[in-house]
């Protein structure tokens, strides 16, 4: 067969082609032989290959805003939680949860599902887990009756706005490009509170009964993320000086926990927080990573252990020295094994301090410079850049790595959210256009440093940009090989007899399917199309459908795959995956009902 045969039969049937096309990138994100984002650029090549995705259009899709914002909702989602905003607010509700524990669980729905709202889904997860694990041990539940809630909370918060989740932008973009007008921030919030209503009903009335009741493995998945015991001085021009350690933001940091107060060789580990602070107070405390790195960097005290070599004990030294935080584990081999911390060699032979050292399963102690080492002891160090290549060298540390640990800029925290706030009212208030005010919102967080370039940058989930433009030249390959208009024709006639209802429940149920095996991105950009083009054909709103999509290709309940705040929730409990079938196929079905009834009665 000639060349020209070939393209002749290539374009003879390119609608047929597209479908099979469609159908082996199905199969392919299902059998997960290799990464989601392998796949769909794979079929973006494919399309140019066969000559159904010209280069210009495989390049026009780079002009799509959907990416563009999504992009930019990272980032401020990344400064959100740079500035430690996300750390404050789940600070509040241990500090509820231990007050009133039952009370916090409705505190720890509620927040969760209106920050999910507004943000990123996935590091809400994040934040909100350890919050969760906490909670389960004070009102003696099991962690498994929780972290699946959780996560569906986050899913049904983030369906209430239009930038809720990267899914609902991304769905109307491509609807834009379809000749749709532009949803509204809030033009789907009535359909998602009905969802959540229903979705919350069910965690009440069937999560006891559904949900199981199981303890963590033997490896201790229960426990809480890294903490570090260290030691902390007060600076003697701290302006901390002559105020009761209660009255302190000090005393509430949610990372850190006061151990006790050393006065000579006594440790007092109660009743010295109403007492005035004087310069040179020394504390225990037990503190996460993050939170050490934040004392290290501020004026009032002096963190962790140093010796002859040095360290740093101000703000200004931190800078000038430009130090580094170094992860390091200690060997079996190493001399310190059984001796106390504060004769590590380190100490006198390189200008480091020892922040902290953090202990598998157990909390070391006393104090910090009392600790009898062991082998397996995590050590967070601040290092000059030479120290830190020596530490690196040392071959009685093992696990040597330069941290990606930062301090919170929690001056910077009430910039961020007013700067989210004025996103969200710029598009859903006055109409401006949301890619518009994302980026104007990415711009002030940059200028006013509330995080630096490369970690806005880092804050990007580049997986899921290059996925969503893979999977938009995908589709637009599809419409030009003429498969979306074939796939239309061969529906039309089985709805023909079906009321709007029907062709709504089947459109949002293709979807809801679709997305529990398949990344719900490359669902949301081949369901769109096609559910305008049904809606069309039927006579009907099509932005009733292209809702029915958004809230389908989110609805990803009864699989840990199907959705990535599932999968945290799979990792973080002592999960089966029968467990989230169990509860997941109520709440599909009955969100899904109360999805495609509320659409009816809003469109």
């Amino acid at each position: 067969m000639t060349l020209d045969a070939v393209s002749a039969y290539l374009q003879g049937h390119s609608a047929a082609i597209g479908l099979v096309m469609l159908l082996a990138l199905l199969a392919a994100f299902m059998l997960e032989r290799r990464p989601p984002v392998v796949v769909a650029v794979l079929g973006a090549a494919a399309m140019m290959l066969l000559g159904y995705l010209p280069s210009d259009d495989a390049l026009a899709v780079f002009g799509n805003s959907a990416p563009i914002t999504i992009a930019a909702m990272f980032i401020l989602s990344g400064a959100l939680l740079r500035t430690g905003a996300l750390e404050a607010m789940s600070g509040w509700v241990i500090r509820r949860t231990l007050r009133k524990p039952r009370l916090a669980l409705m505190e720890v729905a509620g927040g969760t599902v209106f920050a999910s709202a507004f943000m990123n889904n996935t590091p809400v997860m994040i934040v909100m887990t350890p919050i969760a694990r906490r909670l389960a041990r004070v009102t003696r539940m099991a962690a498994t009756q929780l972290m699946i809630p959780l996560s569906y909370l986050t899913i049904l918060g983030g369906t209430l706005t239009l930038i809720g989740t990267s899914t609902n932008l991304l769905v109307n973009g491509v609807a834009q490009d379809e000749g749709l007008a532009a949803f509204g921030v809030f033009e789907i919030t009535g359909v998602g509170l009905v969802a959540m209503t229903a979705g919350l009903a069910l965690l009440v009335v069937l999560g006891p009964v559904l949900l199981p009741k199981r303890g963590p493995r033997t490896m201790d998945e229960d426990r809480e993320s890294d903490v570090y015991l260290s030691h902390l001085t007060l600076a003697p021009d701290s302006p901390l000086i002559g105020r009761r350690l209660a009255d302190t933001g000090f005393a509430r940091r949610p990372g850190l926990t006061l151990v006790a107060r050393r006065r000579a060789d006594r440790l007092e580990r109660t009743g010295f927080e109403n007492e005035i602070l004087s310069a040179g107070d020394q504390f225990v405390v037990a503190a996460t990573p993050e939170e050490l790195a934040s004392l290290a960097e501020a004026v009032d005290f002096r963190t962790g252990l140093t010796g002859v070599g040095g360290g740093v004990a101000t703000r200004r030294d931190w800078r000038a020295k430009d130090l580094r935080i170094v992860e390091a584990v200690v060997s079996s081999t190493h001399p310190i094994v059984g001796r106390r911390l504060a004769e590590i060699p380190l100490l006198s032979r390189l200008q480091v301090r020892v922040l902290g050292l953090s202990r598998p399963r157990h909390r070391a102690g006393p104090t910090l410079a009392d600790v009898r080492v062991r082998a397996g002891d995590r050590l967070l160090i601040a290092a000059a850049s030479d120290a830190a290549q020596a530490l690196q060298a040392n071959v009685q540390l093992t696990h040597v790595t330069e941290s990606s640990i930062r301090a919170f800029r929690r001056e910077k925290a009430p910039l961020a959210l007013a700067t989210l706030a004025a996103v969200v009212l710029g598009a859903a208030v006055f109409g401006l256009p949301i890619e518009a005010m994302a980026i104007f919102g990415v711009a002030v967080v940059l200028a006013t440093r509330c995080l630096e370039p490369d970690e806005a940058w880092a804050s990007l989930d580049g997986s899921t940009l290059v996925l969503i433009f893979a999977m938009l030249a995908f589709g637009k390959g599809l419409d030009n090989a003429g498969s979306i208009d074939l796939a239309v024709a061969a529906l039309q006639p089985l709805m023909a007899q079906g009321s709007p209802l029907l062709l709504l429940v089947i459109v949002y149920a293709a979807t809801s399917v679709l997305t529990e095996v398949v990344t719900n991105n490359a669902v949301a950009v081949i369901m769109t199309p096609i559910a305008i083009g049904l809606a069309t054909s039927a006579g009907v709103d099509p932005r009733g459908m292209v809702v029915a999509v958004m809230f389908g290709a989110s609805a990803s309940f009864a699989t840990p795959i199907g959705y990535q705040t599932n999968t945290l929730a799979y990792g973080a409990a002592n999960y089966r995956f029968t467990d989230f079938l169990k509860i997941g196929i109520p709440m599909n079905l009955v969100v899904g009902a109360a999805t495609c009834l509320a659409i009816t009665a809003f469109y």
